[in-house]
């Protein structure tokens, strides 16, 4: 434990740092994320239309469903790879590490929280859907009003769990460099020929923020949920 105390102390503004860096894409890139799920989410729930309308809404889902398999059939390691250096090599244009490191999250954390908002709004009773459209809504305003806000309410758990991942999974950015709490470690672990105990305060800090963040989203799906008991009041003549 000493020796974990003195690694920790002797480094600690670099494990802050790389936390902070850690905790920003984090948080930007759920946001993010969360946003693009919403919106292919909702492009892929669009009712069968007719005519012309129709082909378009089989191209849009057939590159919406590209963008879905691709981005969650790769690992997020390889993708960050391919958009650092390759947008350089093959376009010309060097992104740097951090802006790179936001869009793969984001893009990434898109692709599976459109499934996931797809099913929650799916899981939606039809009657809502047949009761706004007969009161004159349009199905964007439907969507807007009334869908939207209960799938985001119902889809909140697997989005806390999105972000917890997010968490764990940017420790893969450090092969472009991006100065999180893993390649802070790295570094500190090059430093001090103390690969055991360097790590092992790096696995202390990530276990004691998904399990806080763990904690704050439970604390905070059960204030939506509301109290489990009520209490029935009556007039009284």
């Amino acid at each position: 434990m000493d020796k974990i105390y003195q690694i920790f102390m002797k480094n600690s503004s670099m494990f802050v740092n790389g936390t902070i860096v850690t905790l920003k894409i984090s948080i930007i890139a759920t946001i993010i994320g969360l946003i693009i799920g919403l919106f292919v989410g909702s492009i892929r729930t669009i009712p069968e239309q007719k005519g012309f309308k129709r082909v378009i809404q089989k191209i849009v889902n057939a590159i919406l469903v590209i963008y879905i398999q691709v981005f969650r059939g790769t690992p997020m390691m390889v993708q960050a790879i391919l958009v650092y250096y390759g947008s350089a090599l093959y376009y010309g244009v060097q992104i740097d590490n951090m802006s790179a490191a936001y869009f793969i999250v984001s893009v990434n954390t898109g692709a599976y929280m459109a499934e996931v908002v797809r099913g929650g709004i799916s899981s939606i009773d039809k009657g809502q859907f047949e009761a706004a459209y007969a009161s004159g809504m349009t199905h964007a305003q439907t969507m807007l009003y009334v869908i939207i806000p209960q799938t985001i309410k119902n889809i909140l758990p697997a989005t806390g769990n999105e972000f917890v991942i997010n968490i764990k999974d940017t420790s893969v950015l450090n092969v472009i460099a991006v100065s999180e709490l893993f390649f802070a470690s790295k570094s500190i672990a090059g430093q001090s020929f103390d690969m055991f105990n360097t790590f092992l305060v790096t696995a202390i800090i990530y276990l004691v923020l998904t399990t806080v963040i763990t904690q704050i989203l439970q604390l905070f799906e059960r204030k939506l949920e509301g109290s489990s008991n009520y209490e029935l009041k009556s007039d009284k003549a």
